[in-house]
């Protein structure tokens, strides 16, 4: 019988920087497969970004068994972290954001199975 353990699900925040919305844009109409590959790796399904009034809201679902080691290895991942390097001078943490925190993650308030 196959795993149908219930996915986590993820919801953050940014700023998209108005400046370089169109830059941000351009980057995400091709995103680069090892990127890819390495959020497939980690476990990372159901990966959208929306935009609507500066504010980049991310939502996507994990299916692995350990968060915290699939997203360090997602953060030391040589493509990723160029590919941060592109996004980031994009994105404007807001202002609850912690020290050295960029993407800021939402409190689920509902669910409809």
């Amino acid at each position: 019988m196959p795993d149908r353990r219930t996915p986590r699900r993820v919801a953050s925040v940014i700023r998209l920087r108005p400046e370089h919305a169109d830059r941000y844009r351009e980057l995400h109409r091709a995103v680069p497969q090892p990127v890819l590959d390495t959020l497939s790796r980690a476990h990372i399904t159901n990966y959208s970004i929306f935009l609507r009034d500066d504010t980049l809201f991310a939502y996507y679902e994990y299916t692995g068994d350990d968060y915290d080691a699939d997203m360090a290895a997602v953060a030391a991942d040589p493509g990723t972290r160029h590919w941060w390097t592109l996004t980031d001078p994009c994105q404007q943490p807001l202002d609850s954001a912690g020290s050295g925190e960029r993407w800021v993650d939402g409190e689920e308030l509902f669910h409809l199975d």
